[in-house]
Order: structure tokens, then C-alpha cells, then sequence
């Protein structure tokens, strides 16, 4: 029994470390390289080529900061996040104020950063399990570490779906 639980225990810390490993290769390179695409991307150029879209596939350029109105980014976060300045991936005014919400009779509705949406959008799937919600917020937390927030907000702006086939 001692013997089982031992291996249970390796097992899981090398998945863990695993997991490290893996999220260090996928964010940390992300600070300097502009990301080709984005899961969701992917997910939608698969949609459409299976027949599951009504569209043709994404369309997607990539635009530096520098190309950016400056009216852009103070939009988004205006609309989006107005606390992503200060906060660190997660925003808990707005998950506390969703949360009493609910529990007053409300239907459950998201509190999702900026961040989050980058680590959504960037790395996962669509949908709302406790899963993907839990590989969000590890992401969220490994991008806020490596990325400076102009960082994160122009990867935002520049893979986050503006229209149904138009990303950035």
C-alpha cells in the first residue's frame, strides 16, 4: 500500500512537472514571437473545413503596437477590463460581484480579464467546464509573470475575434 501511494505521488509530480515545462515553452517565447494563430483560430479553421461553418475560416493579420490607433487599446480596456492596469490576471472586484450576483438569483455570468481571454483564446477550447476554467486561470497566471501588460493587450487585440471570421 505504502509502495502504491509512493508511485502515485512520483506520478503526479512528474506530471506536474510536466506541466511546468510545457507552459514555460508555450508562454514564455510568446513575449518576444508573434503568435501565428490561436486555438480558437484553429478550432474555427477545422470547423470550416469539416462543413461545420458557415464561413470561409478565419481571416487574421497581425498588427504591431506601433500600427495601433492608440484609441484601440483605451477602448478595449475601457469596454473590457478597466482594471487590467492594476490587477494581476484576475480581477476579483468583478469574480465577487458575479458571484453575489448568482447567488441573489442571477444567471452565472463570466468575470473574465483581459488575461484570461488571451489564455482562452491563445491556448484552449471553447466552453465552460471547470477544466478549461482551471487551465485558464494556470495560464492566465504564467502569462501575467512572463508578459508586461502592452504585451498581453496587443496579443489581445491581435487574436481576440472581433467578428464571426475576423480575428484582430
Amino acid at each position: 500500500m505504502r509502495r502504491t501511494a509512493q508511485r502515485a505521488r512520483a506520478a503526479l509530480l512528474r506530471a506536474f512537472l510536466a506541466l511546468v515545462i510545457l507552459t514555460v515553452v508555450l508562454v514564455v517565447p510568446l513575449r518576444w514571437i508573434d503568435p501565428a494563430t490561436s486555438s480558437f483560430m484553429l478550432q474555427h479553421e477545422v470547423a470550416s473545413l469539416v462543413g461545420r461553418s458557415e464561413t470561409p475560416g478565419p481571416r487574421h493579420e497581425w498588427v504591431d503596437w506601433e500600427a495601433i490607433a492608440p484609441a484601440v487599446p483605451l477602448a478595449v480596456v475601457a469596454a473590457e477590463d478597466q482594471r487590467f492596469p492594476r490587477h494581476s490576471g484576475f480581477d476579483l472586484v468583478e469574480i465577487g460581484n458575479a458571484w453575489e450576483a448568482f447567488r441573489s438569483g442571477g444567471r452565472l455570468r463570466g468575470a473574465s480579464t483581459i488575461s484570461q481571454q488571451v489564455a482562452k483564446n491563445l491556448f484552449l477550447w471553447r466552453g465552460r467546464d471547470w477544466v478549461r476554467k482551471g487551465f485558464e486561470a494556470w495560464f492566465t497566471l504564467a502569462i501575467e509573470l512572463a508578459w508586461p501588460k502592452r504585451r498581453i493587450l496587443e496579443i489581445y487585440l491581435n487574436i481576440a475575434q472581433f467578428g464571426p471570421d475576423t480575428y484582430g
